[in-house]
């Protein structure tokens, strides 16, 4: 995947505005200011272009609500042809690639295999999240928002899961062959290692990531059968963020859960389900001594983003350079194959 070309101008006052809020998200600012941004897209995406010019000519585009200082300046510098100085403070802050390793590996990526939508715990629509996915030359992206149980995190029930499903085929309709969304979900597993979705639901989908996010500190010997259960669901794909540990980042540290990996992974290799490593920051998740079991084991992996915004979904570059350390190859990583591959794999 190639990281995107600096943006020059002309460019329209949406892109530039998307720019903005892509580098604000990797980045990790501060989401309110993030959020102001992209309420002005949504404001401006229904004003014509000329109606536009006519205001920042009156002075007058803070009449639209949802327009405020920044983005007015933003909005009327791209109309007048010049490169938004606002845009200009933040490549040089955060235009720069995340890490200069795993480049090889980076570029090889063809999708992601978990990322959220603000139908769950997301901050952006899906059609937002496709964009930035597509400006990043994915050629493909598995919607995972969460399961019903998580409530902290808008869990989408089975009724807005099915609404879900059909706004994805709506927009991969609009796609045509470019690109393709697929139908997914982050479920959580269960404290008797079941999933938090019904079956005839999860047999609609073309991935099931499945995460541990409750009761994290159970002793090993409570967590190692509740993972065992989940991995050998024939319906699960991915085991997500596997220790659920917190390494930095505004929710604080939290230590990794505890379970017998060699087992865990044993069941993963044997049921053909890929172990992700994690692209947050935050998580790290695998811990290195882990991948490496893993690695040794023979298990499939993917790099995914757990991006929760669309700026996120360039995190991967940090799980490709762990990827690159510990020495996984890229035909064991689901994340590298062609959509058809990776289809054939999911329906195991």
């Amino acid at each position: 995947m190639e990281q995107p070309a600096a943006l020059q101008a002309p460019m329209s006052p949406i892109d530039a505005l998307r720019r903005v809020c892509f580098l604000l998200e990797r980045g990790r600012e501060s989401s309110y200011r993030i959020d102001a941004f992209r309420r002005t897209i949504e404001a401006i995406t229904l004003v014509g272009d000329d109606e536009l010019r006519e205001r920042v000519e009156a002075g007058t585009l803070k009449q639209i609500k949802g327009v405020g200082d920044s983005s007015a300046a933003i909005i009327g510098q791209a109309v007048l042809g010049v490169v938004p100085a606002y845009l200009t403070t933040v490549e040089e802050k955060h235009g720069e690639p995340l890490t200069r390793d795993g480049a090889e590996l980076y570029a090889a990526l063809r999708g992601d295999l978990h990322a959220h939508s603000n139908w769950s715990d997301g901050g952006s629509p899906i059609e937002e999240m496709v964009l930035a996915a597509v400006t990043l030359g994915q050629e493909w992206l598995a919607l995972t928002d969460h399961s019903p149980r998580l409530k902290v995190a808008n869990g989408l029930s089975r009724e807005r899961l099915t609404d879900q499903l059909a706004r994805v085929d709506a927009i991969n309709a609009s796609l045509g062959d470019s690109f393709r969304l697929l139908k997914g979900i982050e479920v959580d597993i269960n404290l008797d290692g079941s999933l938090d979705q019904e079956d005839d639901m999860l047999d609609r989908l073309e991935v099931v990531t499945a995460s541990v996010h409750s009761k994290l500190r159970q002793p090993a010997f409570e967590m190692t059968p509740r993972m065992l259960a989940a991995v050998r669901n024939p319906r699960t794909n991915v085991l997500g963020h596997c220790t659920g540990q917190l390494v930095t980042g505004g929710r604080g540290t939290r230590p990794q859960s505890q379970f017998d990996a060699e087992k865990v992974f044993t069941a993963c290799l044997e049921n053909d389900v890929a172990v992700e490593i994690n692209s947050r920051p935050e998580r790290c998740d695998p811990p290195d001594e882990l991948i490496e079991i893993a690695r040794d084991l023979g298990c499939l992996f993917t790099i995914d983003s757990d991006a929760h915004a669309p700026g996120q979904l360039d995190m991967k570059s940090l799980g490709c350079a762990r990827a690159e350390q510990h020495g996984i190859p890229a035909e064991r990583i689901v994340t590298t194959w062609p959509l058809d591959d990776v289809l054939t794999w999911a329906r195991g």
